[in-house]
């Protein structure tokens, strides 16, 4: 095939898919239905039996409505069993909208510090065009969690609910990009005017201000301190009065999440090392985020016997790939597309990376899986978009699907093996602030 595409081969493809009874069929079907429910294989939608060798919940979904927090819901789902435990409650939810409020606050501060430091590189440099690409969204990651917790603590959701925006973020979303990408400017044209880091950062305060502003407006001012009584299940009254948020985490969170660390599958880049990622990070100052890499069969073996040990499990992964949304189902080969074009595409993993093909889209929880003779077959997993999707809200995952789609879990140093320990040690690898494992769930 020359340069250009000329009539003579148009010609012959059309005769071609014309003479072609397959083709023919393919177009009907596809025409007329969607290419989802044409392509299911129903063989795989007969064998997924959504019981459990395990299965940790108990409890109604969450629902993160018409927002990008699901990394917020995934990590206080997995603070949940044990709070409702000490609480003595069937149902608890924290406050996702109080997180999520902090994360806007401190990922606005952390923006605008790294327009700073990287004020002395052009415009247009590659690092700062992806730094204005999306400078608050709603996606995070597991360390950026911790950070929030760690410094601005927890509430129950009574104490701080939902807002219409906190459940549909895109016009607040709008309104702070333009003031932080305004903000860029400004400060980049205070150092370009001759004046210092000093007078930059003078300037930026004032505009945190006005980030807070907008925020409280949105969101609702967070509580400093908050009142705590309930009755639990056994109709029992329970007062335990003016509580901050930090002193809340510290008193109802029962999991040692100091003691996680993130563990990563990316076929790219050499196991049991670290990896870190350019600017990905939230509140300025903190520990940055830091990935231990190793092979998808051991970062199963972790998951499975965290479940076994009763253990939640929070995990991040490309949730869009062969996924049946209404019945909650994955599989790696759900739906038989190459079948049905009759060609032949797709890559392997680290081509999938490389190629912009996949990247770490959602971040959920594993509450259950099925094992057969020491190995598992599926697992229960927990979505925060709703009970309408799914077996109301829950998600069966078939084995084949983890170790194609499958990113990220967050698991106790204690599960670790001592080659994975030694692999904590090293000294991070710096990726682009562009690479596909800086993507936020």
């Amino acid at each position: 095939m020359g340069k250009t595409v000329t009539k003579k081969q148009i010609s012959s493809m059309r005769k071609a898919f014309k003479e072609d009874p397959t083709a023919k069929i393919a177009q009907n079907a596809v025409t007329s239905n969607a290419l989802s429910d044409v392509a299911l294989r129903r063989d795989l939608v007969q064998e997924m039996n959504p019981t459990f060798s395990t299965k940790l919940d108990d409890w109604k979904v969450t629902n993160q409505k018409n927002s990008g927090r699901c990394w917020l819901f995934a990590t206080l789902n997995l603070f949940r069993p044990g709070t409702m435990k000490k609480m003595n409650v069937k149902n608890f939810e924290f406050s996702q909208s109080h997180i999520h409020f902090w994360d806007k606050f401190e990922r606005s501060n952390h923006f605008l510090e790294a327009i700073i430091e990287t004020s002395d590189r052009p415009v247009d440099d590659r690092t700062i065009h992806f730094l204005l690409s999306d400078p608050i969204g709603d996606g995070g990651q597991w360390n950026m969690a911790t950070n929030l917790i760690r410094k601005h603590g927890l509430v129950p959701k009574s104490a701080y609910p939902e807002s219409r925006s906190s459940s549909a973020t895109r016009w607040m979303n709008a309104i702070l990009k333009d003031i932080l990408r305004s903000s860029a400017s400004e400060l980049r044209g205070i150092i370009e005017s001759g004046g210092s880091k000093s007078d930059a950062r003078g300037h930026k305060e004032k505009r945190i201000q006005d980030i807070w502003r907008v925020l409280c407006i949105h969101l609702g001012t967070p509580p400093e301190k908050f009142d705590l009584q309930w009755r639990d299940k056994d109709d029992k009254f329970h007062r335990r009065g003016s509580m901050t948020p930090q002193e809340f985490a510290s008193e109802f969170v029962d999991i040692d999440w100091e003691n996680y660390v993130c563990i990563v599958n990316d076929p790219r880049n050499e196991y049991y090392r670290t990896y870190t990622v350019e600017y990905l990070q939230n509140v300025a100052g903190d520990p940055p985020v830091v990935y231990l890499n190793v092979p998808s069969g051991e970062m199963k073996e972790i998951t499975q016997k965290l479940l076994e040990d009763g253990l939640p499990v929070w995990m991040g992964c490309d949730v869009g790939k062969q996924m049946e949304r209404k019945r909650g189902l994955w599989d790696a080969n759900l739906f038989e597309t190459n079948e049905l074009y009759g060609i032949e595409y797709g890559m392997e993993k680290s081509d999938r990376l490389r190629f912009g093909q996949t990247m770490m889209t959602h971040a959920m929880l594993f509450t259950g899986v099925d094992v057969v003779d020491g190995k598992p077959r599926r697992w229960r997993v927990e979505n925060s978009w709703g009970a309408d999707s799914g077996q109301k809200g829950y998600y069966t995952m078939n084995d084949s699907w983890y170790d194609e789609h499958m990113f990220e879990i967050a698991a106790p140093k204690d599960y670790l093996t001592e080659k994975m320990l030694d692999g904590l040690e090293t000294e991070p690898v710096v990726l682009d602030a562009w690479d596909p494992m800086g993507s936020l769930a």
